[in-house]
């Protein structure tokens, strides 16, 4: 049975999955690891989902605020072997619902051609690419996305 959460970053669950989406980053992205873990860090978000197959917790998202009326996804993350069960589409949508139950009225992400499985959900889901915003501008290996809510 999936269930999803409403939760923090410092919920145990949600600290355990971002441990094994920084090691699957981590390999990917191998000598830029360094330059894009400094805006992973969860130290400015206040809005973290859970969700559980079976009271385990198998993937986890996130949203903050860019800026005003725009809310930034972060810490995407389905274990691997839970995938193709529809669970990331079920983060994206319960993110966009509760950035929406808070005024956001668009909603940003970014990710990188290493992430092709990324790319195709949020494609799937809605998400437009858009031009690099703030620290991603000229940042050959980043896609941003952009949804209105």
């Amino acid at each position: 049975m999936i269930q999803i959460i409403r939760t923090t970053p410092d919920n145990p669950d949600f600290i355990q999955l971002i441990a094994l989406l920084d090691k699957d980053i981590q390999e990917r992205d191998g000598d830029e690891h360094v330059f894009f873990a400094q805006f992973n860090k969860t130290d400015n978000i206040k809005n973290a989902i859970i969700v559980y197959d079976n009271q385990i917790a198998v993937g986890c998202g996130a949203f903050k605020f860019y800026k005003e009326e725009v809310a930034e996804i972060k810490r995407m993350f389905v274990d691997p072997k839970t995938r193709g069960k529809g669970i990331a589409s079920k983060i994206l949508t319960e993110l966009e619902s509760w950035a929406r139950e808070e005024n956001y009225k668009s909603c940003i992400l970014e990710t990188g051609h290493k992430y092709p499985e990324a790319v195709a959900l949020y494609k799937k889901n809605g998400f437009a690419i858009t031009e690099n915003y703030g620290q991603y501008e000229n940042i050959e290996d980043s896609i941003c996305f952009q949804k209105q809510l």
